[in-house]
């Protein structure tokens, strides 16, 4: 059953998978809602630095769990009606009732905003522990794309994983899981986080050759301190690539030498995707902006020389 939204929104904002096809590449960063009113201070410093490099649009995540949904609709509403941006929030089917989508659907459809990113979602707690349905809501996220496309005039997004769902059992099967989002009626889709070209474009030929011509956009997080690393395959599920990970090690020690290797690694690895073709960038920044700024700099000096 649909919402019985209006199939056009008031003030329509660009669709994002229109953006991705027409306007290539793309370049897009993703910040996640505060818990505190101190990161809250540093959500909004954030966006106000980066919102001048005029970025084709920004998401909002989810939390785990759905933990953050109220204030992630929040933000994308304040996004929406107090800047510049394009925004789209990420929402997730985990512990959510059909319901209670469709109540995040409407109010982000009230404030204008039709771009979404669909994903099922962790468990909460732990995001490795078994994956339990809720009892009134949807088991897959091709599930989740197919109701907020009835739910009214959206553009959907999913997300894709280089290395692989940690939760697929090989490459071949993932690789279907991905597909078949896609012909739910997914418009582009945005890559885990990754630390090596060579995974994205493995993953890019992989879904060519199943048939699927969906823009993949690649997510980038520069190493900025040597606990990313950790974090992020907490994160991602995928292994740090090792030759890479003793680059850092013998810098370890020095904070700074550390943070410019990931902005040197983090730059190299989007100028080689850019020559490879990639639809968009999508930057994760975790609500700080100058390690962003300065990839992004390092990227107009090499595009203008």
């Amino acid at each position: 059953m649909a919402l019985g939204l209006p199939s056009i929104l008031p003030n329509p904002q660009p669709a994002i998978g229109e953006l991705v096809r027409d306007r290539q590449p793309t370049f897009s960063f993703e910040f996640m809602p505060p818990k505190t009113e101190q990161g809250e201070r540093q959500l909004w410093q954030a966006i106000r630095e980066l919102e001048p490099l005029q970025p084709s649009f920004v998401s909002i995540t989810y939390g785990a769990g759905g933990t953050t949904r109220d204030t992630t609709v929040a933000v994308t509403e304040r996004v929406a009606t107090e800047t510049t941006l394009l925004p789209m929030a990420h929402l997730t089917a985990v512990n959510h009732s059909v319901a209670e989508l469709r109540h995040v659907i409407g109010r982000l459809a009230g404030a204008g905003v039709r771009n979404v990113l669909a994903v099922r979602g962790d468990p909460p707690g732990d995001p490795t522990g078994e994956w339990v349905r809720h009892p009134d809501g949807i088991d897959y996220a091709e599930d989740l794309v197919r109701l907020v496309r009835r739910s009214g005039d959206f553009s959907v997004g999913v997300a894709a994983f280089p290395y692989r769902h940690p939760r697929s059992p090989d490459i071949a099967s993932d690789t279907e899981y991905f597909v078949r989002k896609c012909r739910a009626g997914a418009e582009f889709a945005i890559t885990q986080m990754f630390f090596d070209a060579d995974e994205y474009l493995r993953l890019r030929d992989r879904v060519a050759a199943a048939g699927c011509d969906t823009p993949i956009l690649a997510g980038v997080m520069p190493v900025i301190r040597i606990g990313t690393i950790e974090r992020s395959v907490q994160l991602s599920g995928a292994p740090f690539p090792p030759a890479l990970a003793a680059r850092f090690e013998r810098v370890a020690d020095d904070p700074e030498a550390v943070r410019r290797l990931g902005i040197e690694q983090a730059s190299e690895m989007c100028q080689r995707l850019l020559d490879e073709g990639v639809p968009g960038i999508h930057f994760i920044t975790f609500n700080r902006s100058t390690a962003t700024r300065e990839i992004w700099q390092n990227l107009r000096v090499g595009a203008s020389t």
